[in-house]
């Protein structure tokens, strides 16, 4: 495979000058864009962001083949502190987002997890939710729910210890069904199951954990391998939708699957045998869904950025630091004026995603 060109340097502009107290005529703040042809831009105002992704850090303990090359990979160390991350959803929320997904790395190895979670939960919002490896969740069930946390998302590629060990390079099945179970007991409003399915891996386990997610009350959802970072070396081994869909036929219903309003990309159909069951499948590859996303992704160093397929964003790290809430709705407006035009641009399939880190984002 062609290597693809490595990402330019931040352009800076005026207003990551205005932050640091110079004249306003001087003044953009750093927009970081890949080296190649920028994605098209809708001529129409998009409506604000509704939903937001919050990478608390970028830090996580498993190494997952699809999402980073290894552990040594390198992280941050100008990640966003709790009083940071305080002011910086609070100015998410004045500028018009409704529902936060935290997500990391992996979340739960924040310090302050539980914190942004209690302080999320005073905000008034449409839903607050989670997505987790599950290797800490054992600990960490109980208190995020009792600070307001209502949705969890776990990700669990196999239920073959082996297998399992193999795709996260070094991961324990037993810590993280452990973690499972302790969200179960804690009463999570939802707690859904989301497995990537990669051929030749995990691809003959897809009824498995489809049955036993079933089981135990969850909802499962199978994602294609998408072509973003590590994932774009593996397109040889992606197994689309159809072909998932082909191989649950004789369990699930054959209906068109459908989204759930306002919760994501996920299409679900439900069980021939009881209608209360669902699965959910995620086509970010055969079948992209950048029409109507209203998505936002904030990284774990405060940078604004309105799409996962590149490594466009504004940052705002500054505002949040200096506890200026408002100038933070000015960056969300700056960082969503660069949201590509969902009617054209394809997503994870477009050659920018290859530079993005799915591990440092959070997905």
């Amino acid at each position: 495979m062609v290597a693809l060109p490595l990402l330019a340097q931040p352009v800076f502009g005026k207003s990551v000058l205005r932050e640091h107290g110079f004249a306003e005529a001087t003044v953009v703040e750093p927009v970081f864009a890949p080296a190649s042809v920028a994605p098209p831009h809708s001529s129409r105002t998009p409506a604000p962001p509704r939903s937001v992704r919050l990478s608390l850090t970028d830090r996580c303990d498993l190494a997952c083949i699809y999402c980073r090359p290894h552990k040594n990979d390198g992280y941050k160390s100008d990640r966003l502190d709790l009083e940071a991350w305080k002011v910086m959803v609070d100015g998410l929320v004045r500028a018009g987002v409704r529902r936060v997904r935290l997500t990391g790395g992996e979340p739960l190895l924040s310090p302050f997890v539980v914190d942004v979670v209690r302080h999320l939960a005073t905000l008034g919002l449409d839903d607050l939710a989670l997505t987790t490896n599950a290797t800490r969740l054992k600990e960490l069930a109980r208190p995020l729910r009792d600070a307001g946390l209502r949705r969890v998302n776990v990700s669990l590629d196999s239920l073959d210890a082996e297998r399992f060990r193999r795709m996260t390079r070094g991961g324990d099945l037993a810590r993280v069904l452990a973690g499972i179970e302790a969200a179960r007991v804690a009463g999570f409003d939802e707690i859904k199951l989301n497995a990537v399915v990669v051929r030749r891996e995990n691809d003959g386990e897809l009824e498995s954990l489809v049955r036993w997610s079933w089981s135990k009350g969850m909802t499962p959802r199978l994602l294609e391998v998408m072509a973003i970072g590590e994932g774009h070396k593996m397109m040889d081994q992606v197994v689309t939708v159809a072909e998932m869909r082909q191989c649950l036929a004789h369990v699930t219903e054959a209906a068109v699957a459908l989204q759930e309003p306002e919760r994501g990309p996920a299409r679900y159909v439900r069980a021939k045998h009881d209608p209360t069951l669902r699965v959910g499948f995620i086509s970010g590859t055969s079948d992209t869904y950048c029409a109507g996303c209203d998505r936002l992704r904030v990284s774990s160093d405060g940078i604004l950025r309105p799409c996962l397929a590149t490594n466009d964003g504004v940052a705002a790290s500054v505002a949040a630091r200096s506890g200026d809430p408002q100038t933070i709705v000015n960056r969300v407006a700056e960082a969503w004026s660069l949201k590509p035009d969902g009617e054209t641009w394809r997503g994870c399939t477009e050659e920018t995603a290859a530079n993005v880190s799915i591990r440092a984002i959070g997905g």
